[in-house]
């Protein structure tokens, strides 16, 4: 993901302010679900576009020598010669350090309809120290690689060396500060001190491709190399070779994809250091969350199409990350206020818009977020990395736009003619309405259309007539049972027609299609509309369509097929059989590790995970947050002996059409949290360094040379934690100098100048006297400050004591930029009546430094405070000597 630059020059997102007026209208999506779709007697067949198709002369791939499993062409990327649609989800497992806690993302990402995970590695949790790559424990990828298994998903591993992903350093590890080559250039020492990380990581995830048996079936390297300061050039051919040879020559060999911020095309298939498949970064609506109801007038692109023939139109259109949430800042709206902007709505436009242009390798940047822990996040955000995601910080599913994604994956899995039609660029030719646009993609048969307003936020209810283009019956103008069809506030349609069903066709339907399932009795299709829409369908062949429940369903025949014509309402309506219930909770589940879905279609609430069936017996595994009916209209054994729900056997009844309905009982969880107030307390001195008593003879002395050459001293000796080894949490320094008399006549004043990144702060104290504190800002990364000393007392030692937060190292966006080595620490410091050299300083930061001492949770986890360096943040510490408490007030 990218986002700004920190510190004295910052780059920022903006977002033109719209007056529109806010409405908190939700829209529910009501489904249809046609059966046997729809009567035994329509039995034309027809060759729908095949999914399995096999790789031709233009399916490339530049490792194809080496492996010819995953390959692609232009339109899409295939597996063992069958062609995928590739939703990814971005999920970070350094974001959950449990990781018997990531199958229940996985799978949830999986009952989304979701077929992929793309992934980061942080280079700066697993090489804190130089040498020594700790892929291990929470920090192992081999469990990740299982449960992606088990949950029946492809991976795309990202390892960078730089991630950026709002993490610390962007992913760097904090001795790269010394380092003398500039940062993501073809510099030696730059180059040399990636060899170990990308080794390393590189074999792990060579282990775990496709090839080898594994679920890893695309590569990213670096990300969202962009620009370059001067006198760097870009793009630097030479750094990439160097890069993709790294990997390369620990055996990865699946197809490696570039991740531009922007579509500008620096690498490319063709360009001298090439890749395979070219892709980019999309985040329209930006990141300003404050005004959810606006967005902005430009947020939508419109050149994607023709970019994309023009940059790399031999492989298939490829986001990289498209935009699922936004990140938030010190002093921002929040996460739930960026839900609200990136919403349903959005993903109703936003998304549809991008698969009218051709996106079949679709990755949502974010779709768990997670938490940033210890002080894994860079110094611009805090703790929660929530994102407004479709899966929430605490893992639940209960946001409406993670049933939208929902529907429109499990349509274009059932829709394979997607991946092989001509993309056509928007009109205003296809509808009697201006104000509504349509983009057509097209075969020799299927079409689809996807229809938007023209502008794209308007919050107006449009009718609209649409003309759809038939094989066998050529131009129709639909609706032809009622007058209009209507476009609501910030929503846009699949329209199709000649779309293939099984061994079915429907000349056109305006609802928007769920899924589609074939079984030998019948076909089961479920589509869905809003509220209030007014929707058609027509289905090639003619027979009496029987209405068995419902009303407002208005049925007509026409030379070679039947209309069927409604308005969506909450109330049922079956047609041979044809019901309308809301269409989030449909869900059509795998079963355990199958890469697709089974052929079960289900109503069952809050989240059904997988399937299986064995024999005449059913089994579901899956959550509810309340006493849920549940229904299976299709793929149900015929004679069903057992239902179960998480291993519980249900009641249920089965009809003549083979529908099962059972109620799955809720027992809300009996949690008794205990009393605080009446729990014993213990504290202790958190700050003892303050003390006239305390000894700092375990800390370093601070008399190195800097070998930061980015940031050269004001100081006469390093007071840079990096210098130190020290990259996370909290720094301490102990001055001690002897006073002169000379302080009072000079001003008595300490000016200090640190810098702790954005949203820092700096406490002072003179022995055991607090002096004054720099209480920080949301956008100043370093601040100068004046303290006024006390009198001091001539010939007396005294000793400043300094705590510096340190809230993560800048990221290194722009290449060579080396704002990853901006410093923590003290930058200056001036004493009246002294030269600077007359204190002597001493510094501390986590125990260890990059020898840090907790291996299970990471260089990462701990800072400098007194308690951390002890340890008594871990269970147990040993607290019967320290001070009773009544607790906190």
């Amino acid at each position: 993901m990218s986002i700004c630059r920190t510190d004295q020059n910052r780059w920022r997102w903006t977002v033109p302010e719209i007056d529109e007026p806010f409405s908190a209208c939700q829209f529910r999506r009501y489904a249809t679900t046609c059966m046997d779709m729809i009567l035994p007697l329509l039995a034309s067949t027809w060759l729908s576009g095949v999914s399995a198709v096999a790789a031709d002369a233009g399916i490339q791939s530049l490792h194809e020598r080496q492996q010819k499993i995953v390959t692609y062409d232009g339109n899409s990327v295939l597996i063992n010669g069958e062609r995928l649609m590739l939703f990814s989800a971005e999920f970070h497992a350094f974001r959950m350090p449990v990781p018997s806690l990531w199958l229940d993302i996985l799978q949830k990402i999986k009952a989304m309809g979701y077929n992929c995970v793309s992934f980061y590695v942080n280079w700066g949790l697993v090489e804190a120290k130089p040498g020594e790559v700790r892929a291990e424990g929470i920090f192992s990828l081999e469990p990740l690689f299982e449960a992606a298994q088990k949950a029946g998903l492809y991976l795309f591993a990202r390892p960078g060396p730089y991630v950026n992903a709002e993490v610390t350093g962007g992913g760097f590890p904090g001795w790269l500060q010394r380092v003398q080559g500039a940062l993501r250039t073809s510099d030696e020492a730059y180059l040399k001190a990636t060899d170990n990380y990308t080794s390393e990581i590189g074999r792990i995830i060579a282990d775990a491709q496709i090839t080898n048996g594994g679920p890893v079936i695309l590569f990213q390297m670096e990300n969202e190399y962009m620009f370059a300061v001067e006198p760097y050039p870009f793009p630097d051919f030479d750094y990439w070779n160097y890069v993709d040879n790294q990997f390369r020559s620990v055996g990865v060999v699946v197809p490696y994809v570039n991740n531009e911020a922007w579509k500008l095309g620096g690498v490319t298939p063709t360009t001298p250091a090439s890749v395979d498949i070219y892709g980019f970064d999309s985040y329209p609506l930006g990141f300003d969350c404050w005004n959810p109801n606006q967005w902005p007038a430009q947020g939508l692109p419109t050149d994607w199409l023709q970019r994309h023939r023009e940059i790399s139109p031999n492989t298939p259109f490829t986001i990289v990350e498209f935009q699922g949430g936004g990140f938030q800042p010190w002093g921002g709206a929040g996460f739930e206020s960026c839900a609200g902007l990136l919403n349903h709505e959005f993903e109703r436009v936003l998304f549809k818009h991008a698969y009218a242009a051709g996106a079949t390798l679709f990755n949502v940047y974010m779709t768990w977020g997670g938490t940033n822990w210890g002080n894994l996040g860079h110094s611009d955000g805090y703790t929660s990395y929530d994102y407004g995601a479709q899966i929430t910080e605490e893992r639940l599913v209960n946001r409406e736009k993670y049933s939208e994604s929902k529907l429109q994956a499990n349509f274009f899995h059932v829709s394979p003619a997607y991946l092989e039609a001509e993309r056509h660029f928007a009109s205003l030719d296809w509808t009697d309405n201006a104000a509504i646009t349509v983009t057509p993609a097209t075969t020799n048969t299927t079409k689809f259309y996807f229809t938007r307003h023209t502008q794209y936020s308007s919050l107006e209810t449009v009718a609209y007539k649409l003309t759809v283009d038939t094989v066998e019956y050529g131009n129709l103008t639909v609706p032809q049972l009622s007058e209009s069809l209507f476009l609501t506030r910030r929503d846009s349609k699949i329209h199709v027609s000649d779309y293939a069903v099984g061994d079915k066709t429907l000349v056109y339907s305006t609802a928007e299609i769920f899924t589609w399932k074939q079984y030998k009795d019948k076909t089961v299709l479920v589509v869905y509309g809003g509220p209030n829409e007014h929707h058609e369908l027509a289905v090639e062949g003619k027979g009496d369509a029987e209405v068995i429940e419902g009303s407002d369903v208005e049925t007509d025949q026409k030379d070679g097929y039947t209309i069927l014509n409604w308005e969506v309402t909450e109330d049922r309506k079956v047609v041979r059989v044809h019901k309308d219930l809301y269409a989030y909770n449909y869900w059509v589940p795998p079963t355990e590790a199958d890469l697709g879905t089974a052929d079960v279609i289900v109503k069952a609430g809050y989240l059904v995970r997988t399937v299986s069936i064995d024999g005449s017996s059913l089994s579901f595994v899956g959550d509810v947050n309340a006493t849920t009916p549940i229904e299976v209209i299709g793929g149900a054994p015929t004679s069903l002996k057992a239902l179960e729900f998480n291993g519980k056997a249900l009641d249920f009844e089965q009809d003549d059409s083979g529908v099962v309905s059972a109620v799955i009982e809720f027992k809300t969880p009996d949690i008794k949290l205990p009393c605080l107030s009446r729990l014993k307390w213990k504290y202790l001195d958190s700050l003892p360094e303050i003390q006239s008593d305390y000894s700092d003879d375990a800390w370093l002395d601070a008399d190195r040379d800097t070998l930061n050459i980015a940031n050269p001293l004001d100081t006469p000796k390093s007071l840079y934690g990096g210098d130190y080894g020290f990259h996370t949490g909290s720094l301490l320094f102990r001055g001690r100098f002897t006073a002169n008399g000379e302080e009072a006549s000079s001003g008595n004043a300490l000016d200090l100048t640190t810098q702790g990144g954005n949203a820092y702060g700096t406490s002072v104290w003179l022995n055991d006297q607090f002096i004054g504190s720099w209480v920080g800002n949301a956008v100043a990364p370093a601040h100068n400050s004046t303290f006024d000393l006390p009198k001091l007392t001539e010939g007396e030692e005294y000793i400043i004591t300094v705590v510096v937060d340190h809230m993560g190292m800048n990221g290194n966006w722009v290449v060579a930029e080396e704002q990853q080595k901006n410093p923590r620490g003290i930058l200056n410091y001036a004493l009246s009546g002294h030269k600077q050299s007359d204190i002597a300083w001493k510094i501390t930061g986590n125990l260890g430094g990059e020898d840090y001492a907790d291996d299970d949770r990471g260089p990462l986890n701990e800072g400098g405070l007194f308690a951390e360096r002890q340890g008594y943040h871990w269970p147990q510490p040993p607290s019967d000597s320290w001070d009773d408490s009544k607790g906190h007030d």
